[in-house]
């Protein structure tokens, strides 16, 4: 099964695909970590859709995507979890990553971005913490 967990940075996307890999077993991919797959930007990009779209009644597979742009690999028939969390939220945990200061730009940077996947289309939405795993999981076994 392919499952994509889609959302701003520091919403909790990686937190919750190590606790899903937990339960069901999966590998977990973030971002452009298919660029390991090949020298080549491209020929990576090929071979991780196909490895994506293997997936979809595969073996079991994460994609984390915090940008946009890599909504376009998650191949159709990927279970996808919509991560969101309030925009001080973010900013706290983004400036914890940053020893406790959060610059201006980036600051305005969160604030543009905020709420640009929640349109998005997605199967479960998980908001502002930790979920209930076991009940998302068990969510992920009645799609397959």
């Amino acid at each position: 099964m392919l499952i994509g967990l889609l959302g701003e940075s520091c919403t909790g996307k990686t937190t919750l695909a190590k606790q899903i890999k937990e339960v069901l077993g999966a590998e977990i991919y973030s971002g452009k970590d298919y660029l390991r797959m090949a020298r080549n930007e491209n020929e990576a990009k090929i071979l991780f859709v196909k490895k994506l779209e293997a997936a979809v009644t595969g073996e079991n597979i994460i994609y984390i995507i915090a940008e946009g742009e890599q909504l376009a690999l998650l191949p159709k028939g990927a279970f996808r979890i919509l991560v969101t969390a309030e925009l001080e939220a973010i900013k706290e945990r983004f400036a914890a990553r940053m020893n406790g200061q959060l610059p201006p730009p980036v600051a305005s940077m969160l604030e543009k971005k905020h709420g640009c996947f929640d349109m998005e289309e997605h199967h479960i939405q998980v908001h502002n913490g930790l979920p209930d795993v076991d009940s998302i999981c068990q969510k992920l076994r009645e799609y397959e």
